[in-house]
C-alpha cells in the first residue's frame, strides 16, 4: 500500500468512496449516521468535502496504482469539538473502499496520520464519530488504537439529534 498527499484534485476519489460507505450503510439498515442520499448528488456536500480537500491535509491511500481510502487531518477539530490543550492532528474525514475490507487500508491511514502528528510535534491524534446505533464505529476507531474520551450530540434541524464520541491516541 502506498499513502500519497492529496488535494482538491482528488474530490471525484472522496466522493466516489463516501457514496459506497453511503451505499453500504444503507444495505445494512444504517441510515442515521449519513442518511441515504449520496455524496456526489449534493451540492452543499460536494462543496463540504472539496473544501475539506483544500483546507486540510489530505492523503490518498493506493494499492496497486487505484485509490482504495483517503483521510483529511487539520490542527483542530470540527467546529462542535472542544479544542485539545495540547498540540494534535484532528482527523476530520476517514473513508475506505467498501471492496477493500480487511486490507488494512484504515489502519494505514490512522498509522500515517499519527506519523504526520509526530513529524509537527503534535502528541495526539484526535477523531470523532457517529455513536449512534450500535456503536460499531466507535469500536472500529477502538480497534484503531483510539480511545473514547467524550460523548457530544450535534441538534440538526428537522432531523434527529446526532450522537458522536470524540476518541483520541497518541501520536
Amino acid at each position: 500500500m502506498h499513502i500519497r498527499p492529496g488535494s482538491v484534485a482528488d474530490l471525484t476519489i472522496a466522493l466516489r468512496l463516501l457514496d459506497g460507505a453511503i451505499a453500504w450503510l444503507e444495505s445494512t439498515g444504517r441510515i442515521d449516521q449519513w442518511g441515504t442520499e449520496p455524496f456526489s448528488s449534493s451540492d452543499g456536500r460536494r462543496k463540504q468535502i472539496a473544501d475539506y480537500l483544500a483546507d486540510g491535509m489530505t492523503r490518498v491511500a493506493e494499492m496497486h496504482g487505484a485509490p482504495v481510502g483517503l483521510s483529511v487531518l487539520k490542527p483542530e477539530p470540527t467546529a462542535y469539538v472542544e479544542p485539545a490543550d495540547v498540540p494534535e492532528l484532528y482527523l476530520h474525514l476517514l473513508v475506505t473502499d467498501r471492496d477493500h475490507v480487511g486490507a488494512g487500508v484504515g489502519q494505514a491511514l490512522v498509522d500515517d496520520a499519527s506519523e504526520l502528528a509526530r513529524k509537527q510535534g503534535a502528541s495526539q491524534l484526535r477523531v470523532d464519530c457517529f455513536a449512534g446505533h450500535d456503536g460499531g464505529l466507535v469500536e472500529a476507531y477502538r480497534r484503531l488504537g483510539f480511545s473514547p474520551v467524550g460523548d457530544f450530540v450535534v441538534k440538526r434541524e428537522d432531523l434527529p439529534d446526532w450522537p458522536g464520541c470524540v476518541l483520541v491516541r497518541s501520536a
